[in-house]
């Protein structure tokens, strides 16, 4: 294999990670995770027949869920300076 071959597959390799990271901060990735969260949390509740509001303490996981993905990208970026 000769070096711009090489070249080309690093890039295609870079290009594959990216979109894997873009993803992973994704809203879309987010929205759907919280989604799935609630629908099994909800089912739980219906479930076990809890008599408080199920839609409502369905979505504490989700809200959780949420806060923890906000503050992550600042708690990490406490952590590279700490490690630099």
């Amino acid at each position: 294999m000769n070096t711009e071959e090489e070249i080309i597959k690093i890039k295609e390799r870079n290009k594959a990670v990216e979109a894997d990271k873009a993803w992973e901060v994704s809203l879309t990735r987010k929205l759907t995770i919280c989604i799935i969260i609630y629908v099994v949390v909800l089912l739980y509740n219906l479930l076990i027949s809890t008599k408080i509001n199920i839609y409502l303490t369905s979505l504490i996981p989700i809200i959780g869920y949420f806060f923890s993905t906000l503050s992550l990208p600042l708690v990490r970026k406490i952590w590279r300076k700490k490690r630099k």
